[in-house]
């Protein structure tokens, strides 16, 4: 069990709202104390920023079933160098994570091969075919933290509200992808005039809103606990406020991407910017910003989807989607932060505080008694990414060559260091 004491850090504290310079005292391998002001002895931060580490959710590692563009050895070395201190699973892999067995398999790779924590989630339907539901309540005792297809929109609506059904008896967390599937089925771009000039098959921002609001009437009916894996539109937020405001349990997020960057980042047909929702104009990344500084949107995560080479090198709409965003993640969302659109805590509230509470997983806290996952970070230091230097073995982050601000020195769990940048 470690004990520890780190002092001379800037202490962000996303649930008091707080940025002050103190110390932190470890003890078992939990936060015991924090203090304001100067303490002698320990480890000196040198004025470096000490947060909750990041819970990332949403993450896609290849395992089972193609470990060449990601598994959980070089999955857990990457979250560990962004400061991520917990990943929450996807199950949309070669083989869907549908059953037990595969579920205990994950886990178990998960143990052995990562230093951070490994969460994992499991398919809502079968195959994540959307035609029968899961052994839901097997795959909760399994470890399963909730349950999602992935992008692999249920169509049948009778089958996702009686999945929705079966989940709000076991109290269970259902995350969907909101798209109506006929609507944007083969589009690589959002409408408008940039999709028009690039000759690009393109749909509506309506058909993200179209998929929630069908989402929010089948949670208005079951009562079920639901997240929106990815809100990325303007049209859609009214949606989410009148969800809020009925008093229906629903919480959104978004990727560091859709917050980031906008369709002209595509330039010329460049796939690292190919996403799933496809990139949305500068309007519709601002209202989005807008939401998560104001607590509309809960969530930040990086949507981490590794792809290999020969998938992304190819014409637009034939390369596959997706994204890395392990180690970016902490500095793309930075750039909110220079930007003057939201300060430290609110940015780890949405980052670390909010994903650890709705997924119920350790984590987002410096409140004592809580475990010692924390990241400590420069927010000022200049670089310039180069995606060769990334852990991840997929190296398809749309961030090659960009200059970014900010990086992280430590990574602790449970106090202990997963990781140290070098000097």
């Amino acid at each position: 069990m470690t004990n520890a004491l780190l002092t001379n850090a800037l202490l962000i504290d996303p649930e008091a709202g707080t940025e002050t310079l103190g110390w932190l005292r470890i003890e078992g391998g939990r936060i015991a104390e924090t203090g304001t002001g100067a303490r002698h002895g320990g480890r000196d931060c040198g004025g470096l920023c000490l947060a909750p580490g990041i819970v990332d959710i949403g993450v896609k590692v290849g395992e089972p079933g193609e470990r060449h563009k990601e598994s959980f050895r070089s999955a857990g070395a990457a979250a560990a160098a962004g400061g991520v201190t917990t990943i929450v699973t996807r199950p949309d892999t070669a083989t869907p994570i549908d059953t037990p067995e595969t579920l205990e398999f994950v886990l178990r790779r998960g143990r052995e091969a990562a230093e951070i924590r490994i969460r994992p989630m499991a398919a809502l339907t079968r195959g994540r075919e959307g035609r029968e539901m899961c052994e839901l309540k097997f795959l909760m005792d399994a470890g399963a933290v909730a349950f999602t297809d992935g992008d692999a929109v249920t169509r049948d609506t009778r089958v996702l509200a009686r999945a929705m059904t079966y989940a709000r008896g076991l109290d269970a967390l259902v995350m969907a992808h909101v798209q109506d599937p006929v609507l944007s089925a083969g589009a690589v771009a959002t409408s408008g005039k940039f999709a028009s000039l690039k000759g690009l098959p393109h749909v509506s921002p309506i058909a993200e809103r179209m998929g929630l609001e069908r989402d929010l009437a089948l949670v208005e009916m079951t009562g079920v606990r639901y997240h929106a894996d990815q809100v990325t539109t303007a049209a859609a937020l009214p949606a989410l406020r009148r969800a809020r405001a009925a008093g229906l349990d629903v919480t959104a997020g978004v990727s560091i991407h859709h917050l980031t960057l906008n369709e002209l980042d595509v330039g010329p047909y460049r796939t690292f910017f190919k996403l799933k929702p496809p990139l949305r104009s500068e309007d519709d990344r601002r209202a989005v910003v807008e939401a998560v500084a104001a607590g509309e949107i809960d969530i930040i995560c990086s949507m981490h989807t590794p792809q290999d080479e020969e998938e992304k090198r190819r014409p637009f709409e034939e390369a596959a989607s997706g994204a890395v965003g392990l180690e970016t993640l902490l500095p793309a969302a930075l750039r909110l932060v220079h930007a003057g659109e939201m300060d430290l805590p609110q940015l780890f509230r949405a980052l670390s505080t909010n994903p650890a509470r709705r997924f119920g997983v350790p984590g987002g806290s410096l409140a004592a008694g809580t475990p010692a996952d924390l990241v400590l970070f420069d927010p000022n230091v200049p670089y310039v990414l180069d995606r060769s230097t990334l852990l991840s073995k997929s190296k398809n982050t749309p961030f090659d060559l960009a200059r970014m601000q900010g990086r992280v020195a430590a990574t602790f769990i449970d106090g202990a260091p997963v990781f140290e940048r070098a000097a």
